[in-house]
Protein backbone atom coordinates (compact mmCIF):
# COMPACT_ATOMS: atom_id res chain seq x y z
CA UNK A 1 0.00 0.00 0.00
CA UNK A 2 1.43 3.23 -0.71
CA UNK A 3 0.44 6.44 1.32
CA UNK A 4 -1.28 9.34 -0.01
CA UNK A 5 1.15 12.02 1.83
CA UNK A 6 -1.47 15.01 0.29
CA UNK A 7 -4.21 13.78 3.18
CA UNK A 8 -1.99 15.95 5.57
CA UNK A 9 -2.37 18.85 3.86
CA UNK A 10 -5.59 18.24 2.74
CA UNK A 11 -7.39 17.86 6.49
CA UNK A 12 -4.67 20.81 7.34
CA UNK A 13 -6.26 23.52 5.25
CA UNK A 14 -10.10 21.78 6.18
CA UNK A 15 -9.67 22.33 9.70
CA UNK A 16 -7.63 25.64 9.11
CA UNK A 17 -10.70 26.74 7.40
CA UNK A 18 -13.35 25.42 10.28
CA UNK A 19 -11.50 27.80 12.32
CA UNK A 20 -11.54 30.70 10.31
CA UNK A 21 -15.52 29.83 10.38
CA UNK A 22 -15.37 29.87 14.16
CA UNK A 23 -13.88 33.93 13.89
CA UNK A 24 -16.56 34.23 11.10
CA UNK A 25 -20.02 32.99 13.10
CA UNK A 26 -18.77 34.32 16.67
CA UNK A 27 -20.92 37.81 16.48
CA UNK A 28 -23.87 36.29 14.21
CA UNK A 29 -27.11 36.00 15.70
CA UNK A 30 -28.76 32.40 16.64
CA UNK A 31 -30.23 31.76 13.62
CA UNK A 32 -27.29 32.40 11.45
CA UNK A 33 -24.90 30.61 13.73
CA UNK A 34 -27.82 27.71 12.83
CA UNK A 35 -27.66 28.11 9.39
CA UNK A 36 -24.28 28.30 8.70
CA UNK A 37 -23.47 25.16 10.96
CA UNK A 38 -25.69 23.15 8.46
CA UNK A 39 -25.15 25.08 4.82
CA UNK A 40 -21.10 25.03 5.45
CA UNK A 41 -20.20 23.96 8.65
CA UNK A 42 -21.61 20.14 8.76
CA UNK A 43 -20.24 19.25 5.40
CA UNK A 44 -16.51 20.55 6.42
CA UNK A 45 -17.19 18.54 9.43
CA UNK A 46 -18.88 15.27 7.71
CA UNK A 47 -16.10 15.75 5.44
CA UNK A 48 -13.38 15.61 8.08
CA UNK A 49 -15.08 12.34 10.02
CA UNK A 50 -14.16 10.39 6.63
CA UNK A 51 -10.76 12.27 6.41
CA UNK A 52 -10.31 10.35 9.88
CA UNK A 53 -11.97 6.91 7.94
CA UNK A 54 -8.64 7.58 5.69
CA UNK A 55 -6.01 8.26 8.67
CA UNK A 56 -7.55 5.36 10.29
CA UNK A 57 -6.40 3.33 7.39
CA UNK A 58 -2.72 4.91 8.19
CA UNK A 59 -2.83 6.33 4.38
CA UNK A 60 -1.53 9.57 5.68
CA UNK A 61 1.85 8.39 6.97
CA UNK A 62 1.18 4.72 6.21
CA UNK A 63 1.11 1.29 8.26
CA UNK A 64 5.14 1.87 9.12
CA UNK A 65 4.22 4.99 11.08
CA UNK A 66 1.13 3.78 12.58
CA UNK A 67 1.54 5.93 15.81
CA UNK A 68 1.79 8.95 13.42
CA UNK A 69 -0.98 8.72 11.92
CA UNK A 70 -2.96 7.77 15.36
CA UNK A 71 -1.58 11.25 16.35
CA UNK A 72 -2.80 13.15 13.15
CA UNK A 73 -6.30 11.71 13.92
CA UNK A 74 -6.53 13.38 16.92
CA UNK A 75 -5.74 16.74 15.11
CA UNK A 76 -8.10 16.17 12.57
CA UNK A 77 -10.98 15.07 15.29
CA UNK A 78 -10.06 19.10 17.01
CA UNK A 79 -13.29 21.24 14.78
CA UNK A 80 -15.63 17.75 15.82
CA UNK A 81 -16.20 18.89 19.05
CA UNK A 82 -16.40 15.29 20.65
CA UNK A 83 -13.83 12.56 21.01
CA UNK A 84 -14.29 10.11 18.39
CA UNK A 85 -10.56 9.42 16.04
CA UNK A 86 -8.90 6.62 18.43
CA UNK A 87 -11.98 4.79 19.09
CA UNK A 88 -13.64 4.86 15.53
CA UNK A 89 -10.12 3.14 14.52
CA UNK A 90 -10.84 0.23 16.32
CA UNK A 91 -13.95 -0.38 15.68
CA UNK A 92 -13.93 -0.04 12.20
CA UNK A 93 -10.83 -2.30 11.38
CA UNK A 94 -13.50 -4.45 12.76
CA UNK A 95 -15.86 -4.01 10.44
CA UNK A 96 -13.60 -4.55 7.71
CA UNK A 97 -12.63 -7.59 9.03
CA UNK A 98 -16.03 -9.53 10.47
CA UNK A 99 -18.04 -7.21 7.92
CA UNK A 100 -21.65 -7.81 9.68
CA UNK A 101 -21.16 -10.35 12.56
CA UNK A 102 -23.33 -10.26 15.16
CA UNK A 103 -21.87 -8.57 18.38
CA UNK A 104 -18.78 -7.45 16.83
CA UNK A 105 -19.48 -5.04 13.50
CA UNK A 106 -20.89 -2.14 15.53
CA UNK A 107 -22.21 -0.67 12.09
CA UNK A 108 -25.27 -3.34 12.31
CA UNK A 109 -28.14 -1.65 14.13
CA UNK A 110 -29.32 -3.27 17.20
CA UNK A 111 -32.40 -5.30 17.48
CA UNK A 112 -34.70 -2.19 18.78
CA UNK A 113 -33.27 0.19 16.27
CA UNK A 114 -35.18 -2.29 14.10
CA UNK A 115 -38.02 -2.99 15.90
CA UNK A 116 -38.53 0.65 16.61
CA UNK A 117 -37.74 2.46 13.67
CA UNK A 118 -39.91 0.97 11.64
CA UNK A 119 -42.66 3.42 10.43
CA UNK A 120 -42.30 6.61 7.72
CA UNK A 121 -41.91 8.96 10.96
CA UNK A 122 -39.87 6.69 12.85
CA UNK A 123 -36.98 6.20 10.20
CA UNK A 124 -36.91 9.69 9.72
CA UNK A 125 -36.39 10.41 13.36
CA UNK A 126 -33.74 7.50 13.03
CA UNK A 127 -31.67 9.10 10.04
CA UNK A 128 -31.66 12.39 12.19
CA UNK A 129 -30.78 10.95 15.43
CA UNK A 130 -28.03 8.61 13.48
CA UNK A 131 -24.95 10.41 15.11
CA UNK A 132 -26.08 9.67 18.52
CA UNK A 133 -26.45 6.40 17.54
CA UNK A 134 -23.31 5.83 16.03
CA UNK A 135 -21.83 6.80 19.16
CA UNK A 136 -23.87 5.04 21.54
CA UNK A 137 -24.23 1.41 19.99
CA UNK A 138 -20.70 0.29 20.24
CA UNK A 139 -21.12 0.80 24.26
CA UNK A 140 -23.77 -2.02 24.05
CA UNK A 141 -22.51 -4.27 21.08
CA UNK A 142 -19.24 -4.39 21.49
CA UNK A 143 -17.97 -2.26 24.51
CA UNK A 144 -13.78 -2.34 24.56
CA UNK A 145 -11.49 -1.53 27.37
CA UNK A 146 -10.78 2.35 27.21
CA UNK A 147 -7.23 2.57 25.87
CA UNK A 148 -4.39 5.43 26.91
CA UNK A 149 -4.86 6.89 23.01
CA UNK A 150 -8.78 7.45 24.01
CA UNK A 151 -8.28 8.92 27.20
CA UNK A 152 -5.35 11.38 25.42
CA UNK A 153 -8.40 12.03 22.44
CA UNK A 154 -10.41 12.63 24.94
CA UNK A 155 -8.30 15.33 27.01
CA UNK A 156 -7.34 17.05 24.06
CA UNK A 157 -10.76 17.58 22.74
CA UNK A 158 -12.02 18.98 25.77
CA UNK A 159 -8.91 21.55 26.43
CA UNK A 160 -9.95 22.28 22.43
CA UNK A 161 -12.89 22.51 23.35
CA UNK A 162 -12.40 25.02 26.24
CA UNK A 163 -10.39 27.34 24.15
CA UNK A 164 -12.77 27.80 21.09
CA UNK A 165 -15.00 28.44 24.02
CA UNK A 166 -12.94 31.07 25.53
CA UNK A 167 -11.42 32.51 22.33
CA UNK A 168 -14.39 33.03 20.10
CA UNK A 169 -17.77 32.60 22.30
CA UNK A 170 -20.51 30.08 23.05
CA UNK A 171 -21.83 30.68 19.34
CA UNK A 172 -18.91 29.29 17.97
CA UNK A 173 -19.01 26.26 20.42
CA UNK A 174 -22.16 25.62 19.37
CA UNK A 175 -21.81 26.27 15.73
CA UNK A 176 -18.86 23.57 16.07
CA UNK A 177 -20.89 20.71 17.50
CA UNK A 178 -24.32 21.79 15.53
CA UNK A 179 -21.93 21.18 12.79
CA UNK A 180 -21.30 17.87 13.31
CA UNK A 181 -24.58 16.62 14.89
CA UNK A 182 -26.56 18.35 11.75
CA UNK A 183 -23.81 16.92 9.37
CA UNK A 184 -24.08 13.46 10.28
CA UNK A 185 -27.93 13.33 10.65
CA UNK A 186 -30.47 14.19 8.07
CA UNK A 187 -28.08 15.42 5.74
CA UNK A 188 -27.35 14.91 1.95
CA UNK A 189 -23.85 13.34 2.60
CA UNK A 190 -25.22 11.55 5.08
CA UNK A 191 -26.60 9.18 2.52
CA UNK A 192 -24.06 7.38 2.71
CA UNK A 193 -24.07 5.46 6.00
CA UNK A 194 -27.60 3.91 3.90
CA UNK A 195 -25.94 3.47 0.93
CA UNK A 196 -22.85 1.43 1.80
CA UNK A 197 -24.51 -1.61 3.12
CA UNK A 198 -28.28 -1.18 3.41
CA UNK A 199 -30.10 -4.22 1.45
CA UNK A 200 -32.23 -2.55 -1.04
CA UNK A 201 -32.12 -5.32 -3.21
CA UNK A 202 -31.65 -8.60 -1.56
CA UNK A 203 -28.55 -10.02 -2.20
CA UNK A 204 -26.29 -7.35 -2.66
CA UNK A 205 -24.74 -6.31 0.75
CA UNK A 206 -22.49 -3.34 -0.59
CA UNK A 207 -22.61 -0.56 -2.94
CA UNK A 208 -20.75 2.19 -4.43
CA UNK A 209 -22.18 5.31 -5.44
CA UNK A 210 -20.53 7.36 -7.86
CA UNK A 211 -22.28 10.98 -7.79
CA UNK A 212 -20.47 14.11 -7.38
CA UNK A 213 -20.00 14.23 -3.29
CA UNK A 214 -17.24 12.15 -3.66
CA UNK A 215 -15.38 14.98 -4.04
CA UNK A 216 -16.10 16.17 -0.67
CA UNK A 217 -15.80 12.76 0.91
CA UNK A 218 -12.36 11.15 -0.19
CA UNK A 219 -14.52 8.79 -2.58
CA UNK A 220 -15.83 6.48 0.43
CA UNK A 221 -19.11 6.84 -2.20
CA UNK A 222 -16.46 3.59 -4.13
CA UNK A 223 -17.08 1.38 -1.39
CA UNK A 224 -17.19 -1.99 -3.20
CA UNK A 225 -13.98 -0.94 -4.10
CA UNK A 226 -13.19 0.15 -0.94
CA UNK A 227 -14.00 -3.14 0.77
CA UNK A 228 -12.50 -5.38 -1.93
CA UNK A 229 -9.05 -3.49 -1.52
CA UNK A 230 -9.27 -1.64 1.99
CA UNK A 231 -5.44 -0.60 1.79
CA UNK A 232 -5.73 1.29 -1.25
CA UNK A 233 -6.29 5.45 -0.42
CA UNK A 234 -9.45 6.85 -1.55
CA UNK A 235 -7.91 8.95 -4.14
CA UNK A 236 -6.97 5.61 -5.78
CA UNK A 237 -10.62 4.13 -6.07
CA UNK A 238 -11.60 5.30 -9.30
CA UNK A 239 -8.50 4.00 -10.84
CA UNK A 240 -9.94 0.48 -9.28
CA UNK A 241 -13.13 0.58 -10.42
CA UNK A 242 -11.56 1.84 -14.19
CA UNK A 243 -9.12 -1.28 -13.83
CA UNK A 244 -11.76 -3.78 -12.85
CA UNK A 245 -14.55 -2.18 -15.14
CA UNK A 246 -16.44 -5.29 -16.20
CA UNK A 247 -16.54 -6.31 -12.62
CA UNK A 248 -17.88 -2.99 -10.90
CA UNK A 249 -20.14 -1.50 -13.73
CA UNK A 250 -21.84 -4.90 -13.26
CA UNK A 251 -22.98 -4.21 -9.97
CA UNK A 252 -25.99 -1.95 -8.05
CA UNK A 253 -25.00 1.29 -7.88
CA UNK A 254 -26.23 4.72 -6.29
CA UNK A 255 -25.67 8.13 -7.90
CA UNK A 256 -27.50 9.82 -5.58
CA UNK A 257 -27.46 10.23 -1.80
CA UNK A 258 -30.28 12.08 -1.45
CA UNK A 259 -32.83 9.96 -3.81
CA UNK A 260 -31.34 7.00 -0.72
CA UNK A 261 -32.22 8.77 2.04
CA UNK A 262 -35.83 9.21 0.95
CA UNK A 263 -36.15 5.73 -0.37
CA UNK A 264 -35.00 4.45 3.12
CA UNK A 265 -36.99 6.67 4.49
CA UNK A 266 -40.49 6.01 2.41
CA UNK A 267 -39.93 2.81 1.27
CA UNK A 268 -41.62 0.51 3.78
CA UNK A 269 -39.83 -2.95 3.19
CA UNK A 270 -36.17 -1.19 4.28
CA UNK A 271 -35.75 -0.23 7.52
CA UNK A 272 -32.42 -0.60 9.74
CA UNK A 273 -33.42 -4.33 9.78
CA UNK A 274 -32.38 -4.20 6.03
CA UNK A 275 -28.32 -5.53 6.98
CA UNK A 276 -27.07 -8.70 6.36
CA UNK A 277 -26.24 -10.06 9.83
CA UNK A 278 -23.84 -13.26 9.77
CA UNK A 279 -23.04 -15.19 13.48
CA UNK A 280 -20.17 -14.98 14.92
CA UNK A 281 -17.19 -17.96 14.55
CA UNK A 282 -15.96 -17.87 17.17
CA UNK A 283 -12.02 -17.07 16.51
CA UNK A 284 -12.03 -13.65 16.20
CA UNK A 285 -9.33 -11.48 16.85
CA UNK A 286 -10.00 -7.98 18.10
CA UNK A 287 -8.08 -4.89 18.83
Amino acid sequence: MKPDPNLKWIITVMLLVQLASFYLVKDLDWKWVIFWSYVFGSCLNHSMTLGIHEISHNFPFGHHKALWNRWFGIFANLPLGVPYSVSFKRYHMDHHRYLGADGIDVDIPTDFEGWFFCTTFRKLVWVVLQPLFYAFRPLLINPKPITSLEIINTVIQIIFDIIVYYVFGVKSLVYMLAASLLGLGLHPISGHFIAEHYMFLKGHETYSYYGPLNLLTFNVGYHNEHHDFPNIPGKNLPLVRKIAAEYYDKLPQYNSWIKVLYDFVMDDTVSPYSRMKRPPKGNEILE
